[in-house]
């Protein structure tokens, strides 16, 4: 028996698919290449704006594991009261940081213990006090932290994000949420990503090739 490696499991559009939906909403952005569609998002989340981004396959399970998710720089606590008043929620429903799997023994206690679990956003650490400060957006309030792990063998396009982030801010994770409102499910086609941005649930929006951003 093999451990199971990814759950990008659901469906995935082409450039051809989103094209179609930007059209029929009526809605244009920019067409980038990846390197600089990863560093025109890095370079958002830093600014602190919030990116939707919708990528690959969907995720199966509980967790959006950052091909469904919403995006944020880690760096400030007062981020969590705006994302849980723009997307309907609670201040029960933390958000949880998605880490270089590299760097995560430096901010995490204990994750050599769990670290394949770890991957899949399932479990919780004591963060390291000198992190707790450096990244209170994605700290419990008893200090503990749900990680997910990123390596690039399963997610390269989400690992390349953060290193991108990393290279900006000196942190080696982003803020991680579904891309959903409270209530309703993960979005899983271009139709629905689209229809966030157009209710400006997210600042920016990575579908695909395509780059989109309220002025």
């Amino acid at each position: 028996r093999h451990p199971l490696q990814h759950v990008y499991l659901g469906p995935a559009y082409d450039d051809a698919e989103i094209a179609n939906r930007l059209r029929a909403a009526g809605v244009s952005g920019q067409t980038l290449n990846r390197d600089a569609l990863i560093r025109t998002a890095a370079q958002a989340i830093h600014a602190g704006k919030v990116v939707g981004w919708f990528q690959g396959r969907m995720e199966f399970g509980p967790r959006a594991l950052g091909n469904r998710s919403m995006l944020a720089r880690p760096t400030e606590a007062s981020i969590n009261d705006w994302l849980n008043k723009r997307l309907d929620r609670s201040e029960f429903m933390p958000f949880a940081p998605s880490v270089l799997e590299e760097h995560a023994e430096e901010i995490f206690i204990g994750v050599e213990k769990a670290r394949h679990t770890a991957r899949f956003m399932t479990i919780t650490f004591d963060v390291r006090q000198e992190w707790r400060t450096r990244i209170p957006a994605v700290v419990h309030v008893d200090g503990t932290a749900r990680p997910q792990l990123v390596n690039r063998e399963t997610n390269a396009l989400y690992y390349d994000l953060i290193s991108a982030y990393r290279a900006l801010s000196g942190i080696p994770l982003v803020l991680n949420t579904s891309f959903n409102v409270h209530e309703e499910p993960i979005v899983c086609t271009p139709k629905e990503a689209i229809q966030a941005f157009i209710e400006k649930r997210v600042d920016c929006l990575g579908i695909g090739s395509f780059w989109l951003e309220h002025a």
